[in-house]
């Protein structure tokens, strides 16, 4: 059986705020470097500043966009034999030594530890922050351990 633990909610909301606050802060730098008489009157030390700041923000805002789409699809899968980050890193359940699931119910995180490919102790948080369906995933990782 596999269990799969998508990109969670938080974290792409958090990206399309990151998006419209950037706009946002475009759209107002712009409006007063390039548009507001005014402004431009007042705070001739600012004007450089404001112009210069509406393309930085546009372009943060393209990045936060890029990042959005670059994890839209990612998810944690626990099936018969590991846990599956990305199609990189995989970690069997024979090397997993312990789960510090202590902050889970409180806090929305827990923790493994568990031996890489060389021989080195790893610990890895694993929280809700990032993703979606963990009481299952850990519910599966234990039975998986424990049996």
């Amino acid at each position: 059986m596999t269990i799969e633990a998508p990109i969670s909610k938080f974290k792409k909301t958090n990206f399309k705020i990151y998006i419209v606050l950037c706009l946002a802060a475009a759209i107002w730098l712009g409006y007063d470097g390039y548009l507001n008489s005014e402004f431009q009157e007042k705070h001739p030390d600012y004007l450089l500043f404001n112009q210069v700041g509406s393309p930085v923000c546009v372009g943060a805002a393209v990045l936060f966009g890029a990042c959005l789409v670059a994890v839209r699809n990612k998810k944690l899968v626990a099936d018969e034999n590991e846990l599956v980050f990305s199609a990189r890193e995989k970690v069997p359940y024979d090397s997993i030594e312990k789960i510090d699931k202590t902050h889970f119910g409180s806090k929305g995180h827990f923790t493994i530890t568990y031996k890489d490919k060389d021989g080195n102790e790893v610990s890895r948080k694993i929280s809700n922050r990032n993703y979606d369906n963990l009481a299952a995933i850990l519910e599966h990782i234990v039975a998986k351990i424990s049996s």
